[in-house]
């Protein structure tokens, strides 16, 4: 037993060794080391923040407490207070990381304050644009039983909702910070929607796990996705020279796209009314109206009983 126990443990001598090994790695790898320079971010205090967004955006939802109509004003006031205070002061650390030069601690700090403004003022649009959401999840899956399920539940409303509030910070050339809020929801949901994606109104994803939606994808209004479908580009290789450019589909009104299909490519055009069945591969633009559909391969059905016979 003695001897499996020294096999289980480093001894005093060993651990000493290997700390030098591991900071002898810290200097070789500089490139994922941030030793002796500030936290870029708080991740942590970022969820947090989605979470208190999402009180307010779905008043009565996500509180612990019963949400009473004439404390409302206070409650709201309350979350927003945290929200600007914390936010502010991730972002004035985003923008830090990134500045040039010319760029003083007072600039950051003013321009963190404004964006922090204009991203509060956006609140009312998200909520807009998720009542639709929540509309269209309810109308195109007859197995919810009521919105307040979806909301609950639906693992696409969960994402639609964070990338939501993704999108807005993204828009306002907020670094590093809409990624992060994106992978938490996506580490829950399975679901990957980059917060560059332009999305519209109505937009439902059925299921949900395996979806992927690329930075530059625009989406129109009344879209409907099944789990599996990717949005993304023909290919990456020549990696940063393609920033900037437009890789991802473009998909018109009222498309749905059913699971396992993808759609690649930033010259893709998928026309108003299109249906795309499931397991398709489309490079290519598809006419306004169209039903696609990939050719049903052959099944062969052997009998093993009769084999054995």
């Amino acid at each position: 037993m003695d001897d499996m126990r020294k096999c289980d443990e480093l001894e005093g001598g060993d651990v000493a060794v290997l700390v030098e090994k591991i900071l002898d790695s810290y200097c070789e790898h500089d490139l994922i080391c941030r030793v002796d320079k500030d936290n870029i971010v708080n991740r942590g205090t970022l969820i947090k923040i989605v979470e208190e967004l999402r009180k307010i955006i779905f008043p009565g939802f996500f509180d612990n407490n019963k949400v009473r109509s004439e404390y409302s004003r206070y409650l709201v006031g309350e979350k927003l207070e945290y929200i600007q205070y914390h936010l502010k002061k991730q972002i004035a650390k985003a923008l830090d990381n990134i500045k040039d030069d010319s760029e003083t601690k007072e600039d950051i700090i003013l321009k963190a304050n404004d964006i922090t403004y204009k991203f509060l003022n956006t609140i009312p649009k998200i909520r807009d644009y998720l009542a639709t959401d929540v509309q269209a999840a309810y109308d195109g899956d007859p197995a919810a039983f009521s919105t307040d399920e979806i909301i609950f539940c639906y693992p696409g409303m969960l994402a639609i909702s964070v990338y939501r509030i993704a999108h807005e910070l993204y828009s306002l050339g907020v670094p590093l910070i809409p990624r992060i809020i994106s992978e938490y929801a996506h580490s829950i949901t399975g679901i990957d929607i980059h917060p560059g994606a332009n999305i519209g109104k109505y937009f439902f994803i059925d299921h949900g796990t395996g979806v992927v939606i690329g930075e530059t994808t625009i989406i129109g209004n009344n879209v409907k996705i099944y789990q599996g479908v990717t949005l993304g580009a023909l290919s990456t290789r020549k990696g940063q020279q393609l920033k900037g450019s437009k890789r991802h589909p473009t998909l018109g009104d009222n498309v749905t796209i059913y699971s396992g299909t993808s759609v690649l490519g930033g010259e893709t055009i998928i026309g108003d009314g299109v249906t795309i069945g499931g397991n398709a591969f489309i490079v290519r633009s598809v006419s306004k109206g169209t039903k696609v559909s990939v050719k049903n391969p052959e099944l062969e059905f052997i009998n093993s009983s009769a084999e054995t016979e």
